[in-house]
């Protein structure tokens, strides 16, 4: 499947999608295994280890791009995320991630209707060059 959208951290990506209803916190909702710790997240248990990870957005503190930032050195955090609002945090995990670690995680803001469209499981890949 063909992802279009605004590259807000350019990358690419291929992989399976891991589509989460809700937001979520990645400093605490997730553990550093890339595993869904949040009790109350409807995806719990679910793992974005390596996935392309399809979201509305994160919540929470500034302490989410340390904790994405340290899922994506450990390779344990998602292969690319796709969002349906723009999310500072969710981008400059990603930004650190890129300049500290040379680790690629591309983030894509979509259509709510794309974001509706993804089925979790499905491989579907992202290729972004440009950030806007």
């Amino acid at each position: 499947m063909r992802i279009d959208g605004r590259s807000l951290h350019g990358g690419s990506a291929s992989g399976e999608v891991a589509k989460l209803s809700d937001t979520i916190s990645f400093w605490g909702g997730i553990d550093m295994s890339g595993t869904i710790i949040d009790q109350a997240h409807p995806q719990m248990g679910t793992s974005i280890a390596g996935k392309i990870v399809a979201l509305p957005g994160s919540r929470g503190s500034s302490g989410t791009p340390a904790a994405l930032c340290e899922m994506l050195r450990r390779d344990t955090g998602p292969a690319a995320i796709l969002v349906t609002e723009p999310d500072t945090n969710i981008v400059v995990g990603a930004m650190v991630a890129a300049e500290l670690y040379e680790v690629d995680c591309p983030v894509v803001l979509i259509e709510p209707a794309q974001f509706d469209n993804l089925v979790a499981g499905e491989t579907v890949t992202v290729t972004v060059n440009e950030q806007h």
